[in-house]
């Protein structure tokens, strides 16, 4: 383990989902002791104390900020109805905001997302605005980070994609540009943010570089060994889609007719005023490197 110039008691939500999880791993390394929330028992691991609750559940929230240095709001809900991202995404956040100002934590990271730049598009997206919203009016110290699409080992979201161009071919939105993240870059800005005092701010996060959504795809096809055909739908198209995923996966349906909305958006690159400033993070990791390594990970757990 690399040791910090001062240890930090952080705690964490959403800490066994994908972002959260190797937010974990990157403040373990970097000396910090962690404090998570989970919904079941976990097993027990050296620096991390397991909160069993959700954030519905404030003394659960009470147990998991209290002593702590800094939170980092990873958690959220990214495909429900309108209720459950009310639920997960607005009130949730509430929830821990309020927790955090009762145990007197100042510092607070938020992991929102692009789609709050434009919640007129989803559900999805307006939720995140609005938690954006109850942030910004809190009496906290907050970073908001928005991240483009998040990818990496272990992530469940653009399996699909995966699989698809390992058949070569990409179903893909109306043509438009697009960029992303690699998921342990984006949580060593996480720890980042949380260890630093720094003024109130909102950060757009990607890469730094930017493609057509046939580019991406025509990425992922190299990583799996595949040349990839980019296919273009309409946006009635890809409703009908949307449509007969939920009839066939139902809850685990991983395109809805919300996402459609945000997906057909022509640009998800994160705005040039907004990306994180040199001295506190940038990226690492190369988007043909890190599809590679998720590539890897799908063969090696069956899932490609």
């Amino acid at each position: 383990m690399k040791h910090a110039a001062s240890a930090l008691r952080l705690a964490i939500t959403g800490g066994t989902g994908f972002v959260g999880n190797r937010t974990i791993e990157h403040a373990l390394e970097a000396g910090h002791h962690v404090t998570a929330l989970t919904r079941r028992d976990q097993p027990s691991r050296d620096g991390v104390t397991w909160i069993v609750g959700a954030l519905d559940d404030s003394r659960a929230l009470d147990r998991l900020v209290a002593n702590a240095d800094a939170v980092i709001h990873v958690a959220g809900v990214v495909n429900a109805d309108r209720a459950g991202f009310i639920a997960g995404n607005i009130e949730g956040t509430r929830a821990i905001i309020d927790a955090a100002a009762r145990a007197g934590v100042k510092r607070f990271t938020h992991v929102s997302s692009l789609a709050a730049r434009e919640p007129s598009l989803s559900t999805y997206g307006w939720s995140k605005a609005e938690a954006e919203k109850i942030v910004e009016a809190s009496t906290l110290d907050w970073t908001i980070l928005r991240p483009a699409a998040v990818y990496g080992p272990g992530d469940m979201e653009m399996r699909d994609l995966f699989r698809a161009a390992k058949l070569g071919i990409a179903l893909l939105p109306p043509p438009g540009i697009m960029s992303a993240v690699a998921v342990d870059d984006l949580a060593r800005l996480l720890v980042a943010t949380a260890e630093r005092n720094q003024p109130r701010t909102l950060y757009e996060v990607d890469d730094g570089t930017s493609w057509t959504h046939a580019e991406f795809a025509r990425a992922i096809g190299v990583a799996v060994g595949q040349r990839v055909m980019p296919l273009h739908l309409p946006r009635a198209l890809m409703m009908i889609g949307a449509r007969l995923d939920l009839m066939i996966r139902g809850d685990k349906a991983k395109l809805t007719p919300d996402r459609v909305g945000y997906l057909t958006h022509p640009d998800w690159t994160a705005a040039a005023d907004r990306h994180v400033p040199a001295e506190l993070w940038s990226p690492k990791i190369d988007l043909h490197e890190g599809l590679a390594e998720t590539a890897r990970w799908y063969r090696a757990h069956g899932l490609l």
